[in-house]
């Protein structure tokens, strides 16, 4: 199976931007459908963006709609995570992920932690005001 490495994370002022990178290796990166996650302290996970295998879909949580862009280079083996304009409730513990199986392939299944079935480590993003 594929092992992902997030890195990217930092400190930045409200208004700022940030580029998060996830890194695959072991098995065919492009196999998989990819998203994004993010855990804020004393909350539950909350999905960000999805991908498709060939980067030719996406899909955004309306929190991140028009300041974030998910983007995939199978020949590198990366996915990112463009984010701009960033808020200080965007502070957070950021994941990528590999979707596993989805009995009915859509924006339900995508953006549900529990459908993903690899993970990387995080990397934190911190949006001071």
């Amino acid at each position: 199976q594929v092992q992902l490495v997030e890195s990217g994370g930092g400190l930045v002022q409200a208004g700022g931007s940030l580029r998060l990178s996830c890194a695959a290796s072991g098995r065919t990166f492009s196999d998989y459908r990819m998203g994004w996650f993010r855990q804020a302290p004393g909350k539950a996970r909350e999905f960000v963006t999805h991908i498709s295998w060939s980067g030719g879909s996406t899909y955004y949580a309306d929190s991140v709609k028009s300041r974030f862009t998910i983007s995939r280079d199978n020949a590198k083996n990366m996915m990112y995570l463009q984010m701009n304009s960033l808020k200080p409730e965007d502070t957070a513990v950021y994941y990528c992920a590999a979707l596993g199986y989805c009995s009915d392939y859509g924006y339900g299944c995508y953006a549900n932690a529990a459908r993903y079935a690899i993970w990387g480590q995080g990397t934190q993003v911190t949006v001071s005001s």
